[in-house]
């Protein structure tokens, strides 16, 4: 294998620009085929983008001859399901966040993956980010000290436009999202501390559903200890006013502090009363670091960047954090 040849499932808004251009711009790597229920917007999306085909059925982009690599962008609901016939298929796989519903299904498509040739990469891009490497790097080197406490607030209007929003507004409903928008934005965060920090000792957490203004929870809490006795604390709202809007998570040390955004970009160091600040441009496509890592492990040429093992880590701690009680 030569090149890793693409086919992309649920060819929509979060492949227009963060990822699915990035397939045709990385070494070795090309979009085949795209796939969506909607001929129409497959048709479209295939055009915009100069790919040659495009489908509507699921399983003729998965048994495409010429097609060895499947990207899963759909919701989570699908993802097992797709996941396992791509690798029966004998094809490699790029699947989105939150891997799947639920950890069993990850741990279903795990025993799937060793009976098989193929691999997969789990698309939790920022681990290849510049702004994340760096954060990594400072922790990794002690600059601040030993590690304390790690303090995360993310605190959102009901409507922020920081919140991706789509037709069907499929991150609402459970069966589809897996629980709500603390589900879609919280994995980002923690696989960046499982990354870090390693694997969690112990964990404990809980959501509720105070607005009632649909079927999920709109505010969850959490506590994580990671190893050397770093202790996370977590809180995720959803029906903030607009005057407490935050996303700041706090890293301090014995000798310093770091405040990093996650999803904002920005990234402070303060020790001995002096903050220094690192800035990264914002990336066109932000999968592309790790779409390009990705390609290479497919390619026998690097390591996996992310693992379905690493994701089911903090795909646990959302299942224990995310339960209504």
């Amino acid at each position: 294998m030569e090149k890793i040849t693409w086919g992309i499932l649920g060819c929509g808004d979060v492949t227009e620009v963060k990822s699915g251009p990035a397939f045709n711009k990385v070494r070795n790597s090309k979009i085949e085929a795209v796939m969506r229920r909607d001929a129409d917007k497959a048709k479209d999306y295939a055009n915009r983008h100069h790919i040659d085909k495009w489908h509507n059925n699921a399983d003729e982009l998965i048994n495409d001859e010429n097609i060895n690599a499947i990207y899963i962008a759909t919701p989570p609901a699908p993802h097992k399901d797709y996941a396992i016939q791509a690798l029966k298929a004998g094809k490699h796989v790029y699947i989105e966040k939150p891997v799947t519903l639920t950890s069993a299904e990850c741990e279903t498509i795990i025993e799937v993956e060793k009976a098989s040739k193929n691999k997969v990469t789990v698309a939790h891009y920022r681990r290849a980010q510049p702004l994340f490497i760096k954060l990594k790097e400072l922790i990794d080197d002690k600059v601040i000290g030993d590690i304390r406490i790690i303090d995360l607030k993310l605190f959102q209007k009901p409507d922020s436009e920081a919140i991706a929003k789509t037709d069907e507004n499929w991150r609402i409903n459970p069966e589809i999202s897996g629980g709500g928008l603390f589900f879609d934005l919280a994995p980002h965060q923690l696989d960046i501390l499982v990354h870090i920090f390693g694997e969690p000792l112990q964990y404990h957490g809980f959501s509720k559903n105070q607005s009632k203004q649909n079927n999920v929870a709109d505010i969850t809490v959490g506590q994580i200890a990671f190893k050397d006795d770093v202790i996370f604390n977590g809180v995720w709202c959803f029906n903030s006013q607009p005057d407490n809007e935050v996303e700041q998570c706090e890293f301090i040390g014995s000798k310093g502090k770091i405040t990093l955004s996650f999803f904002n970009g920005l990234l402070s160091l303060t020790k001995n009363g002096k903050t220094v600040n690192f800035n990264y441009p914002p990336m066109q496509h932000v999968q592309q670091h790790l779409i390009e890592k990705t390609v290479n492990y497919f390619l026998g040429e690097e390591e996996n960047p992310c693992s379905l093992q690493d994701a089911l880590i903090s795909l646990k701690v959302m299942e224990v954090f995310g339960e209504i009680r």
